[in-house]
């Protein structure tokens, strides 16, 4: 995935922000109010900030080794950006893969779900996108993704149903091929409080 080079345009969002609060009837004289066009460009300047990051920046701590048992990584907490109605689902992923001869630094899986995550998003792509970067550019035998989180475009508005949460997996390789190797993943990534 290739994204031209580009900053976030800070002075239009400001101007948007004015008129989003003058077609909701505010006062943007009000003191609180004020500073808030500024206060929300650099909001969602570093919310968004994924979205010109390249993920394979994450791959120089790759180490030759010779381990073929499952890599896991699991309760990364992350926040994304709705691409629907811009506002933020919140959760945890869980990442494995299963190395052939090539391991990757463990905090830089928490990275490449930060980078992918930090970008207007669904939940549904943002899996894919994890699990097909560390499948291509590590080559390992397998990769398992489970991203589990709350979307705040469903809790606090329109149908309101705090406290559920939206699951979603990505399975490649051997996970996929293989039932019991996909059963031994998964469950790994459930058995969080053994």
């Amino acid at each position: 995935m290739t994204r031209r080079n580009r900053q976030i345009d800070r002075q239009r969002i400001e101007k948007a922000v004015l008129e989003i609060l003058s077609a909701v009837g505010e006062d943007i004289n009000r003191e609180g109010l004020r500073e808030t066009p500024a206060r929300v460009a650099r909001m969602y300047e570093e919310l968004l900030a994924g979205m010109d990051e390249k993920p394979e920046t994450h791959l120089k701590s790759v180490f030759t080794e010779n381990y073929d048992e499952i890599v896991l990584l699991r309760d990364i907490p992350f926040y994304s950006i709705c691409e629907h109605h811009l506002m933020p689902f919140i959760g945890q992923a869980h990442v494995a893969y299963l190395p052939a001869g090539k391991v990757l630094g463990v905090s830089k899986l928490a990275r490449i779900v930060e980078c992918f995550s930090r970008r207007l998003q669904v939940q549904e792509r943002l899996t894919l996108q994890i699990a097909d970067f560390i499948m291509d550019n590590l080559q390992p035998q397998g990769v398992a993704v489970v991203l589990e989180a709350a979307h705040s475009c469903m809790t606090i508005r329109g149908v309101k149903k705090p406290g559920s949460e939206m699951v979603t997996s990505a399975v490649r390789g051997v996970f996929r091929r293989d039932p019991r190797s996909r059963s031994e993943v998964l469950g790994l990534m459930r058995d969080r409080h053994r």
